[in-house]
């Protein structure tokens, strides 16, 4: 059984559905420490000063925001603690929406909200409610002293709530472009249709599972390779090669290409060549790393 991270309720109206939290998405990535190679050990971090390079007690360290002019204000923790909003352990309802919308931009770490046994009807009523109208709910909560902003949408009978990022925290993309417009780029009729043809070419339905860590699998083999005692010889970078780009020409090669494909896999849409051999060997080989690497990690 999973551990909640997080306990409290779902709030809206007069109504309070006692809930908890458990996360939906745990990220995986391959860690590493920092070895001396003359020893074999750990390197530690000291906490120095910039000034004189001496040690800094713990006592003597306080948080400090720099301004503009290089300067820094100190802040005190019990400054901050003043400011810390009131952990109400209730997930408060604020509107409803359509779920398009919200642009996935604005979502962040995703949570299954999960009901206390006594309260599965008033779960299950609020769930069905959102399911029969398309509808997301937006809501505040203070989790570990910090306030979030979250949607909460029904997926297949369960809720599962996103924190969401604050719209002056989203970038504005004009920036990207130095005051360029995109839209006064010209594009033919001729280079719209072929560039519309090749993305039909390519749609299919979006199948999570098709889609892999390439880069933690590879790692994780070398890392098992390594540890069987093979010795390792890296290949040379690819020379990187200079490429004029006809578009037309690009865009029609790659339309008879996609077409070639779909006719030698007929049943790539529905994901049936995708879980065949060659996925299942290279999940395989990446399973034998992955278990590895925890034995080793354990021993």
């Amino acid at each position: 059984m999973p551990r909640a991270m997080w306990s409290g309720a779902v709030s809206f109206g007069l109504v309070n559905i006692p809930i908890k939290l458990f996360n939906a998405v745990s990220r995986k990535s391959v860690h590493f420490n920092q070895i001396d190679t003359r020893t074999g050990s750990r390197v530690q971090y000291r906490k120095v000063s910039a000034a004189d390079g001496e040690d800094v007690p713990n006592e003597a360290i306080a948080k400090g925001y720099q301004l503009s002019s290089g300067d820094y204000v100190l802040i005190a923790d019990d400054e901050l603690a003043a400011l810390d909003p009131v952990a109400t352990r209730s997930i408060d309802i604020e509107q409803f929406v359509d779920l398009e919308e919200i642009d996935p931009i604005f979502y962040d770490a995703a949570y299954y909200v999960a009901p206390d046994k006594p309260a599965r009807k008033p779960y299950a009523l609020l769930t069905r409610a959102m399911e029969e109208q398309g509808k997301v709910a937006i809501a505040r909560f203070v989790m570990r002293s910090k306030q979030y902003l979250a949607a909460i949408r029904p997926v297949e009978g369960v809720l599962v709530m996103s924190t969401m990022v604050y719209a002056d925290e989203v970038n504005d993309p004009a920036e990207l472009f130095d005051g360029d417009e995109l839209g006064d780029v010209e594009v033919s009729d001729r280079e719209l249709k072929m560039a519309e043809s090749l993305v039909e070419s390519l749609t299919e339905p979006f199948e999570p599972q098709r889609y892999e860590d390439d880069y933690r699998n590879q790692v994780l083999d070398l890392i098992d390779r390594k540890a069987s005692g093979e010795e390792i010889v890296a290949a040379p970078a690819p020379a990187a090669e200079e490429k004029v780009v006809d578009l037309m020409a690009a865009l029609e090669a790659s339309v008879r290409d996609a077409k070639a494909a779909r006719t030698r896999h007929p049943t790539a849409g529905n994901g049936a060549s995708e879980t065949g051999g060659g996925k299942a060997a290279k999940s395989s080989k990446a399973t034998k790393a992955t278990k590895a690497a925890k034995a080793r990690k354990s021993a």
